[in-house]
């Protein structure tokens, strides 16, 4: 957390408000965040730059300089690109780890309560190889029942575990693959090799609708996660599963239940609805 629709949303914030802005100045609070480049590297790189566009990969924001550089963000669990226009509220700006400031007056913050989450800044020959390592993106054209088929016949693991696996499914995390494993009535601990092409079709398109939809809901937010502007997600109203272990099955209306058995992550499941 966040994942792919949490992430999506902040690149479009960010592509929508902060393309075409020059970087001023670049100020490095809590340099353990950062990664192959140091404070001042990141300062002298960056400053003067343009960013050009912010756009996603996997769970990742990435920020297109002018110069060719790539500012790579993975949130993890409590990070946050901010947008000030002087007005960030003072609980975020404490937590705020690298602050750019930008020539028009706002400023993006990097703001990690935890600081588990990275900044790097990568030049495109690096960020290719480090991409290269991730597999599809769920909602490219690529991402078909065929594709996904193929990838589950191919393991033997528990299918949750394949679609949280980054090498093969960029951007899926534990929210969302409960989520869709309920809606496709798939047990998650279930071979991934066992699932039939129906099945996998089933589930291609779940995984499909529950990330469409999350993404116009602004994402998921329980506790850290906000867009640019800070403000919260809102699926998690619609959320049939996840987090609600012991409730009630929106769909048939048996005990969810909740287990750290696959991977040791929460997984919540019905056991009557998906088998």
């Amino acid at each position: 957390m966040p994942e792919l629709p949490e992430t999506e949303t902040i690149a479009r914030d960010l592509d929508r408000e902060v393309s075409g802005a020059r970087i001023a100045a670049v100020r490095v609070t809590r340099p353990d965040v950062l990664r192959e480049v140091s404070a001042r590297d990141l300062a002298r790189r960056a400053k003067g730059a343009v960013i050009d566009r912010g756009w996603r990969r996997a769970k990742l924001v990435v920020l297109d300089l002018s110069t060719r550089d790539r500012l790579v963000v993975q949130p993890r669990f409590t990070g946050a690109l901010l947008i000030d226009s002087g007005n960030l509220p003072q609980r975020e700006r404490a937590y705020s780890t690298i602050e750019l400031v930008l020539e028009d007056g706002r400023s993006i913050h990097y703001r990690d309560i935890r600081r588990l989450g990275t900044v790097a800044l990568m030049p495109p020959d690096r960020f290719d190889e480090y991409s290269s390592a991730l597999g599809v993106e769920p909602l490219d054209p690529a991402f078909t029942a065929d594709h996904l088929s193929g990838l589950l016949r191919g393991s033997r693991q528990a299918v949750k575990k394949v679609l949280m696996d980054q090498r093969a499914i960029a951007g899926i995390g534990n929210i969302y693959a409960n989520e869709a494993l309920w809606r496709a009535g798939i047990d998650p601990s279930r071979t991934a090799r066992s699932l039939s092409h129906d099945e996998a079709a089933r589930l291609q398109r779940d995984i499909v609708d529950v990330l469409e939809e999350s993404i116009v809901a602004r994402g998921t937010s329980f506790r850290d996660y906000r867009d640019a502007s800070g403000e919260r997600g809102s699926f998690v109203d619609r959320l049939a599963v996840y987090g609600r272990a012991g409730e009630a099955c929106p769909r048939c209306g048996a005990r969810l239940i909740g287990t750290h058995a696959i991977d040791g992550r929460m997984t919540v499941l019905c056991a009557h609805c998906q088998s």
